[in-house]
């Protein structure tokens, strides 16, 4: 993506403040950023001082986030992420639904394209296990326990929020995942973050944007994606092209759980795919 030269301050503070957080090197920071100490230091202060809070502390020279700058730290990123997005032309709304654009430099880059949908449309899905699915969530009032979750418990993917991340907790044995990656992966999978999991590329935040917005609503989200996994030792690349839905939910202890349920088709309403891609999508 290219770099816009003429990026609003608050960018630049940001982006101190976010390097600064995941390196807590003001050397490393300062390299990374090809910036100076001084500069670095003077956006954390003009960042303290609009805030009216401390996002660091410092204990013999070793920068260490606060209360404030940890729960800070999401939010700044999602802007940077979201910013660079929407200069990119990756982010964009239509009728307040969220369209996301990533695509590479050359023909054969990695791409993400996601397109959400009025959860009423899924009336008009081929899949009658996500129509189930969501008949299922009815029943059961977003209990993960519930009798009436498990005949598509097995088809599902399930998340727990962990700090600014989504942890996985299960993945069920005849879902789409397990599919796509195997059973070894299925297994071995639980406990690791969304964004260290296959799928997607680039912009983390702008891949969480669904997951957070269910974690706010509680409620439900339908999305068409087309994008690449890779799959098998070999590392290739092969398309993925599903629609999508993600379900509020909890666990017994009463915590907040995410399901995910995904449905492979050709049937995917996207608009603005490259003609590469829509090729790609009539040659499966």
């Amino acid at each position: 993506m290219k770099k816009i030269q003429c990026q609003s301050i608050l960018f630049e503070l940001l982006r101190s403040f976010s390097t600064l957080a995941r390196t807590l090197n003001l050397s490393k920071a300062v390299r990374e950023l090809g910036s100076t100490r001084q500069t670095v230091r003077r956006h954390i202060y003009l960042l303290e001082e609009a805030r009216g809070e401390k996002l660091f502390s410092v204990e013999d020279r070793q920068y260490r986030l606060t209360a404030a700058g940890r729960a800070s730290l999401q939010g700044a990123e999602e802007i940077l992420s979201f910013g660079e997005a929407w200069l990119g032309r990756s982010l964009s709304h239509k009728d307040r639904l969220v369209s996301i654009n990533i695509t590479g430099k050359g023909p054969d880059d990695h791409f993400y394209f996601l397109q959400e949908h009025p959860i009423s449309t899924l009336w008009q899905s081929k899949s009658d296990l996500l129509k189930s699915a969501l008949q299922s969530w009815t029943l059961a009032e977003g209990q993960i326990e519930h009798s009436a979750f498990e005949k598509i418990r097995p088809y599902t993917m399930i998340f727990r929020r962990h700090e600014q991340d989504w942890l996985c907790t299960e993945v069920g044995q005849l879902s789409v995942y397990s599919d796509w990656f195997g059973k070894e992966w299925a297994l071995s999978t639980v406990g690791r973050s969304l964004s260290s999991l296959p799928g997607g590329g680039g912009f983390p935040s702008l891949l969480r944007q669904p997951f957070d917005a269910i974690f706010i609503n509680h409620g439900l989200r339908y999305d068409h994606i087309v994008t690449q996994i890779t799959q098998g030792r070999d590392g290739d690349l092969h398309l993925a092209c599903y629609d999508r839905l993600l379900m509020g939910a909890r666990f017994p202890d009463n915590s907040f759980a995410l399901l995910s349920i995904v449905h492979q088709t050709k049937a995917i309403d996207i608009k603005g795919l490259p003609e590469n891609v829509k090729k790609m999508i009539t040659q499966t």
